[in-house]
């Protein structure tokens, strides 16, 4: 699991931001992988603070965390950001993804 350099500076300035909200405790991006969606698997990322068992990347700014079990799916994917007229957020390329639901919330 990698993120690309416009994912890391996005990421970067969004931990900052509620960083500052949290300031007794040190956030990560946590990306996991959960049932759900027509194709039976979605990712799931967030903020965390609570340290598991973890696959542990380390960038610059912050800590990129994925659970053991999400690993497996996203070990080789692939994190970008990006902010154009006509989309705009994060996406994940992962190429242990066999395929998508039509509306791409999905993966099997």
């Amino acid at each position: 699991m990698k993120l690309t350099e416009s994912a890391v500076k996005k990421a970067g300035e969004l931990i900052k931001e509620q960083q500052i909200i949290f300031t007794d405790r040190t956030l990560f991006l946590r990306i996991a992988v959960q049932p759900g969606g027509c194709s039976g698997l979605r990712y799931q990322t967030y903020f965390d603070y609570e340290v598991k068992d973890d696959e542990l990347i380390r960038y610059k700014d912050f800590d990129v965390r994925v659970d053991k079990m999400s690993w497996i799916y996203l070990e080789g994917a692939t994190m970008d950001f990006k902010d154009t007229i006509s989309s705009q957020g994060f996406s994940i390329d992962n190429p242990n993804a066999q395929g998508s639901c039509a509306c791409g919330d999905s993966f099997n």
